[in-house]
């Protein structure tokens, strides 16, 4: 695996990146049919292969996706980069969309 500096922040990530926006639990869209026990596989075998790059956003399955990835990476969490995006609608209220300040960190 090859890996660069994300920027400049210092984070040292893989040149891949493994995308967990199909990640969902019941009543997901119909494009998001990967369940937990099938996440947690191909999260072991993306980290086996030397990816620690992992991309997702608020949006995706009403955050189911975010809370998958979050369990499944467990105690190995401490070894990725996660990013995720912020500013389009993850729900109902004012709140849950934009850059407002509230949205930003709930979507962190």
């Amino acid at each position: 695996m090859k890996y660069s500096y994300l920027g400049s922040s210092g984070l040292i990530v893989s040149n891949l990146a493994f995308g967990a926006m199909t990640f969902a639990a019941e009543g997901a869209p119909p494009f998001a049919k990967v369940g937990e026990q099938d996440a947690a596989r191909l999260v072991s075998q993306t980290i086996e292969a030397g990816v620690n790059f992992f991309d997702t956003a608020d949006v995706y399955s009403n955050m189911h996706n975010e809370e998958i990835l979050g369990r499944v990476l467990g105690a190995k969490r401490k070894d990725v980069v996660i990013s995720t995006k912020v500013g389009s609608c993850a729900g109902a209220h004012v709140t849950e969309r934009g850059l407002n300040a509230r949205h930003v960190h709930l979507s962190v």
